[in-house]
């Protein structure tokens, strides 16, 4: 009895393990971002990145250059939009020539994560409340798994 018990404990405990691995996998996410942008307060370099959302309620915002030291790990803030998104996406903020990560949507979800805006975002925004403040997306792909 004891042994079936352990036994049984044993399955259970493989099976949440097995569906927590499932779950992070599906936020990672892949987007090639052409252009230079900051991330919080650090200066990322164009290129392949892998953005995965972690921590308790997926505050946490973990962004990593593919084939380079260029990483950031940030906090972030729940957002919500009308409806479920169909893309998962990353939406920057463009003042000129400079990109600044705003926020993130992962595909099926109606609720996002937003990036506080950085003081340097901030100094840059009003400066350029002369010019008009644009939004670009970018999509993303969530890498298949394999059974």
């Amino acid at each position: 009895m004891r042994t079936r018990a352990l036994v049984m404990a044993g399955v259970v405990a493989l099976a949440v393990m097995s569906s927590t691995r499932v779950a992070q996998a599906q936020e990672i996410m892949k987007v090639n971002i052409p252009f230079d942008f900051v991330a919080g307060n650090q200066l990322l370099p164009a290129g392949e990145y892998a953005v995965k959302l972690s921590g308790p309620q997926h505050s946490l915002l973990l962004i990593d250059r593919k084939y380079s030291l260029a990483s950031s790990f940030l906090n972030t803030n729940a957002v919500a939009a009308n409806e479920i998104q169909t893309e998962s996406k990353l939406v920057f903020n463009r003042y000129g020539h400079r990109y600044f990560l705003s926020q993130i949507w992962t595909a099926g979800n109606s609720s996002g994560r937003q990036l506080q805006k950085s003081a340097r975002e901030k100094e840059v925004a009003q400066i350029a409340q002369v010019l008009t403040k644009d939004q670009v997306i970018l999509v993303a792909e969530l890498p298949r798994t394999t059974p």
